[in-house]
């Protein structure tokens, strides 16, 4: 376990801090192009499913449904991501 004013505590909470303020900075681009990115979701769904000649269409529809929920989920509400 890390001391108090160790290294590996301060890096710690560098960590913390960046993947706090990237997921702040992933909210708002969520909650202002969320029609962008649910589109752009779908698209690469389509491209995987031409891909791979619609053999893994329905695992392909189940990650595309939890990627947009996540996204959509990360201010709390399921509002920016059709």
């Amino acid at each position: 376990m890390a001391q108090v004013g160790s290294p590996d505590t301060h890096l710690w909470g560098f960590l913390v801090g960046f993947l706090d303020d990237a997921k702040d900075k992933l909210t708002d681009a969520v909650d202002q192009h969320g029609d962008k990115i649910g589109d752009a979701v779908d698209k690469a769904a389509d491209f995987a499913s031409d891909k791979t000649g619609g053999k893994f269409d329905d695992k392909i529809d189940a990650g595309v449904d939890k990627a947009k929920d996540a996204l959509d989920g990360l201010d709390g509400k399921n509002d920016d991501i059709s």
